[in-house]
């Protein structure tokens, strides 16, 4: 463990103290009514051809905001956006947020036509966050856009956790489906689909600036298709767990973990390495670097991906009823 990480876990380690004070004085002021605010209300059409870029954008600020009900949902249909869906919260203490919040959409697709690059959806703590939910929501990338969902808190004295990202759907974008960087903790991916994006899937990590990535766990994910790798996990961080996930057919490995990772348990890494021009020029389905655990996971392969796991072990590495296995073109894939 790091001497930064090490200073993070004296911090955590006192029940979130500082992160749990906003929450008390949060209680002392009087809080706005819980609502739901559609998007409707806003002008938003979801037809699928009108630019539902503005009204969009106005009903996340005002459903999100200090004032606002707290929750926004985006009715069933086809929202088409042009440019980047942000919410960044006011810096400091005037802009945390303590309370249950977020976004519903089950049905809803937001299909971006961004041409620049820029990200389709960013939530940008500059405060503590706590409470976030999104769910439902469905972006279908342009392919020139960057990445799907961005969460970022890239601060040492602020905090983005206990939130949920729950039945989220992100394919097609320029760059990773999700981005969680920076001090984002304590949160849940569950039932979310990252698939056919230019990038990975998922990219964890500490913040490039400040802030440290932990305590994220993942449940029944599918990370497949994807330019470069499912998931990765990058700038030093480790804290993540996977459970009943899914790692197919992307470019590259289903995990990288360069400083380790803390569990996997029951995932599956299933023909990786789709752009390896055979299999003798394929590799395996998680690179690993450090430590791990994993708990009855399994690879198989009938093209390019060779093995379940290629670790070089600084740490201890802990396998208990995992398996690798191949057929057609892959007869020779195995464990490690």
């Amino acid at each position: 463990m790091t001497p930064i990480d090490t200073k993070r876990r004296v911090l955590m380690g006192a029940g979130l103290t500082l992160a749990g004070l906003p929450a008390a004085s949060a209680q002392e002021r009087p809080q706005p009514p819980r609502q739901m605010l559609s998007a409707a209300a806003m002008g938003a059409r979801g037809d699928g051809r009108a630019d539902d870029t503005a009204a969009l954008q106005s009903a996340i600020d005002t459903a999100l905001g200090p004032d606002g009900p707290g929750y926004l949902v985006i009715p069933p249909g086809t929202y088409r956006v042009t440019r980047t869906l942000r919410f960044a919260t006011a810096r400091g203490e005037k802009g945390d947020i303590t309370r249950n919040h977020g976004i519903l959409a089950h049905g809803a697709r937001i299909r971006s036509a961004i041409a620049d690059g820029s990200n389709v959806f960013e939530f940008v703590s500059e405060a503590t966050v706590r409470f976030l939910l999104i769910e439902g929501l469905d972006i279908l990338g342009s392919g020139r856009d960057g990445h799907g969902i961005l969460l970022e808190c890239e601060h040492t004295e602020h905090y983005l956790y206990n939130f949920c990202l729950r039945d989220v759907t992100v394919q097609g974008v320029g760059g990773d489906g999700a981005r969680l960087m920076g001090n984002v903790f304590e949160g849940q991916i569950i039932n979310t689909y990252l698939r056919d994006n230019r990038r990975n899937g998922l990219t964890l990590g500490h913040g490039a600036r400040a802030g440290i990535l932990s305590a994220i766990h993942a449940f029944g994910c599918v990370f497949g298709q994807n330019g470069r790798y499912g998931v990765d996990m990058i700038n030093g961080c480790y804290d993540a767990a996977f459970h009943g996930c899914y790692f197919l057919l992307n470019a590259g490995h289903g995990l990288v973990a360069s400083n380790g990772c803390t569990l996997l348990s029951n995932c599956g890494f299933e023909n990786n390495h789709e752009a390896a021009s055979s299999f003798d020029k394929g590799g395996p389905g998680i690179w690993l670097q450090g430590f791990a655990t994993l708990i009855g996971c399994t690879a198989y392969s009938m093209f390019k991906q060779t093995r379940l796991i290629e670790a070089y072990v600084v740490d201890q590495l802990v396998m208990i009823g995992c398996s690798g296995s191949g057929d057609a073109a892959a007869k020779g894939a195995g464990l490690a």
